[in-house]
């Protein structure tokens, strides 16, 4: 956690905040609203993404890690790449995870460094529809799994089908207060 702690912190110059704050975030338009529950349309984007396993909370720190250190300068050339927000965390089953961050959109799949870690991967997302419920506070994995299953039972009562989740995104460091924070749960949809 502390070495979690310490990268964070190096991020204050680049962030990890929400849009308010003027980080890049993968683009989507909102087809459907209510509460704090959405149906969106993402476009495509690219993302360098890493599969760690343990429980969510070691995962996602472990999977942290190894991304920050790529954007950081740990990969071909040395290149820093900006930091995106937010960081998505998305359930494999099994004790599985997949981290994963955004990479900016001057980059393309050609342009993008490659990781000198190979446990990152590089890879284009397609468009997709999501459903995702926003909130703020600090999540935990019992909070974060509440929610995840309330959400996808409002979007089967709305006739939508989900496909594959769920991913949690947080988007704020772990110091930021707990009213300030936004975190996500999303499903992909069919």
């Amino acid at each position: 956690m502390g070495l979690l702690l310490a990268l964070l912190a190096g991020l204050a110059g680049q962030g990890m905040a929400d849009e308010r704050k003027g980080y890049e975030m993968p683009t989507y338009t909102i087809e459907a609203a209510e509460g704090a529950r959405e149906v969106r349309a993402y476009g495509p984007r690219l993302v360098a993404e890493v599969t760690v396993q343990g429980d969510r909370k070691a995962a996602i720190n472990a999977g942290f890690r190894l991304l920050a250190g790529y954007i950081f300068g740990g990969n071909a050339g040395g290149t820093k790449i900006a930091m995106t927000v937010p960081v998505d965390q998305a359930d494999q089953g099994g004790g599985v995870w997949t981290v994963r961050f955004t990479m900016p959109s001057e980059f393309t799949a050609e342009t993008l460094p490659k990781p000198e870690d190979a446990r990152i991967a590089l890879r284009p997302l397609p468009p997709a529809r999501m459903v995702a419920e926003s909130f703020s506070g600090l999540p935990d994995s019992d909070d974060l799994a509440a929610r995840a299953a309330a959400l996808a039972e409002w979007a089967q009562a709305r006739g939508l089908t989900v496909a594959g989740g769920p991913v949690y995104s947080f988007y704020d460091a772990p110091w930021s207060l707990p009213w300030n924070r936004r975190n996500e749960v999303a499903f992909a949809l069919k």
